[in-house]
């Protein structure tokens, strides 16, 4: 890597960091390190990068107009450095990938053997996580992309519209409800609901819709452990609102299988309830070849099994790169 590239890699940690001890931990660099690549670039252009002081640094007018430009130097860099190693070598090293609940337990397996078949030379590892977590691993580096619901624009990390699901209510197999009959939650009496914590990106949406829609909650239990929090309705008389994509094999269970069938499942309707996924990856980065074929194969598969649940629902928009 040139001195040049250095310098850039360094100024963009420690704007996405917001401070230069963050960056120098993240590029295996010294804070006093940092400081001085930084001061380089300032003093070769006559102008200040960052506004220092109280254990902070903000970035300037020239800071945030530099940052832009070096985002995208470094993904040209990457794009150029893969181009060329693509004609000595296959699909091959390792892809480190981000994915929460809602793919693990019905995207993934499928994606995943269709990968490892095409690309047995990849080796694969996933990490399992909800979205505060894997934004923050997207931004460090640490995964060439994740899969969450959406939220705010987050500095340091570039956002695509990978799917939307619908969401459904899920209770035990023995509730006193037709499995798949579209339900009005406000129609259902007081609730028990089992929710994910403040930190999880869809406690807001589904909080806001039963306040706004006029949905009694007699009790509500944080858990943001999902197979735990499926075990535990499929136990008891309470619910949960989780994503239809996640549920989707429950859909194809008849009436005359109630016996196997762990859970009811409805959707939610008048009004209906829903979350968009996206597709998170470094803004300084290109995906690789590896990654970007497993991107490809997931929204295939989250497409197909989206499905089931209407037309809109698993519609793949503009994620991936094909390979």
């Amino acid at each position: 890597m040139s001195e040049t590239l250095r310098d850039i890699r360094l100024f963009v940690a420690a704007y996405e960091e917001r401070s230069f001890t963050a960056a120098a931990e993240r590029e295996n660099a010294t804070q006093s390190g940092v400081s001085q690549h930084i001061r380089k670039i300032e003093d070769r252009f006559g102008v200040k990068l960052f506004a220092r002081g109280g254990g902070t640094v903000q970035p300037t007018p020239a800071g945030e107009s530099y940052y832009r430009h070096c985002i995208e130097l470094l993904r040209l860099n990457e794009a150029a450095n893969r181009s060329v190693g693509r004609f000595g070598t296959g699909l091959d090293g390792e892809m480190v990938v981000g994915l929460m609940p809602t793919m693990t337990r019905s995207v993934l397996a499928p994606a995943l053997a269709r990968f490892v078949a095409l690309h047995p030379n990849v080796v694969v590892r996933v990490t399992e996580a909800y979205s505060a977590t894997l934004t923050q691993q997207v931004r460090a580096g640490e995964l060439a992309f994740a899969i969450v619901p959406a939220s705010t624009a987050t500095v340091g990390v570039k956002t695509t519209r990978f799917a939307y699901t619908p969401e459904v209510l899920v209770s035990a197999a023995d509730a006193a409800r037709e499995h798949m009959r579209p339900v009005r939650l406000a129609d259902l009496g007081p609730l028990k609901v089992v929710v994910p914590s403040a930190q999880n990106a869809r406690r807001a949406s589904i909080e806001t819709y039963l306040a706004s829609n006029g949905v009694a909650v007699e009790q509500r239990l944080e858990l943001d452990a999902m197979m735990g929090t499926l075990d535990f309705v499929a136990s008891t008389d309470w619910v949960a609102i989780l994503p239809g994509l996640m549920m989707a094999q429950e859909v194809e269970w008849s009436a005359g299988a109630q016996a196997m069938r762990r859970f009811t499942v409805n959707p939610i309707d008048a009004p209906p309830l829903g979350i968009d996924l996206v597709q998170i990856e470094p803004a300084r980065r290109s995906l690789d070849p590896a990654a970007a074929a497993f991107l490809d194969i997931l929204a295939q598969e989250t497409a197909r099994i989206g499905r089931v649940w209407g037309e809109r629902a698993g519609l793949y928009g503009d994620a991936g790169v094909s390979s």
